[in-house]
């Protein structure tokens, strides 16, 4: 059961990170000289989805929250080495 939650907070980490990247996208299209705030509050969020929840969701004691906040944790961490830090946020080049 723990494992299967993992893989399901994997997914939902990864359909979040979706809809934060396009909104971004679409927000500094629009957006008239640096996009870097825009980019700032865009990986904040994600960190705070990712390792704020997954962190709150894996000290409870139900073991379907532990396994969700654990998969949210290792979805983020997944996507920042994937990506090289692009995906979330914690590459510098994105704040040029």
């Amino acid at each position: 059961m723990l494992i299967g939650l993992m893989f399901v907070g994997l997914v939902l980490y990864s359909l979040v990170n979706l809809v934060v990247g396009f909104v971004l996208f679409f927000v500094t299209l629009d957006s008239n000289g640096t996009s870097a705030r825009y980019l700032a509050v865009g990986a904040v969020v994600l960190a705070l989805v990712g390792l704020g929840a997954g962190i709150a969701l894996a000290f409870m004691r139900r073991p379907w929250f532990r396994g969700l906040g654990l998969g949210l944790m290792i979805g983020w961490a997944l996507w920042s080495i994937m990506s090289a830090g692009f995906f979330t946020g914690l590459n510098p080049n994105l704040y040029d």
